[in-house]
């Protein structure tokens, strides 16, 4: 049995075919940043910046919540490594506590319900749709059954006493269809999947059911 809305293996972006990626950055015991590192735990290198700067996924909107507007909007102000490929992204904040103009060039303020929002650019927009960062936002629309692609890209380093913002606190059971993997720089992974949202355990009642 499939969770209502749950994404199907090999049918990316409904209809419409327009997919929606989650794509993460984390450590290995799966935070999204840790107290007292620097940006990517200091350990980026050229492959993996060459690819931030020229990935295929550049013609997709970019979506976000406040907090990651916030610290992201912050880099590129300063000229973080990174940040400048997505200078001439779409991009869409999804906020009501932040308030236009806002100062990171080719952003949308959209106010309403981010799933609502979502599930209509799927359906009838004109780009493919990725997140950056945004944990609560991404589990919301994992939850949702929205997502198509799931990509982390994972550095090697286990932050147990410093880490912060646990990616995969409240998310659904999850199965993943490994798509694509690469490793940058001699150290660095990256991982595809296609996710199939599971109703329980393999072998349980809720399973069965």
């Amino acid at each position: 049995m499939r969770e209502k809305n749950a994404p199907t293996n090999g049918s990316l972006g409904g209809e419409s075919g327009l997919e929606l990626l989650v794509d993460f950055i984390t450590s290995l015991d799966g935070y999204a940043a840790a107290e007292g590192w620097p940006g990517w735990w200091g350990l980026q290198g050229p492959e993996y910046l060459a690819w931030l700067g020229d990935q295929p996924e550049a013609d997709y909107t970019v979506l976000m919540g406040a907090t990651t507007y916030r610290v992201m909007s912050r880099f590129a102000a300063k000229g973080e490594p990174g940040t400048d490929a997505l200078a001439g992204m779409s991009k869409v904040v999804f906020s009501t506590t932040l308030s236009e103009p806002l100062s990171w060039a080719n952003t949308q303020l959209v106010a309403r319900d981010a799933i609502e929002a979502v599930r209509e650019m799927k359906a009838d927009g004109a780009e493919s749709l990725r997140t950056i960062g945004s944990l609560i936002l991404c589990r919301s629309l994992l939850n949702a059954g929205l997502v198509d692609r799931f990509r982390v890209v994972v550095f090697p380093v286990i932050t147990g006493s410093s880490g912060r913002e646990r990616i995969y606190d409240g998310y659904p059971d999850l199965a993943l269809d490994m798509i694509g993997s690469r490793t940058f720089d001699g150290r660095i992974q990256l991982l595809e999947y296609i996710p199939t949202m599971l109703p329980g355990p393999p072998g349980s009642s809720t399973a069965r059911a």
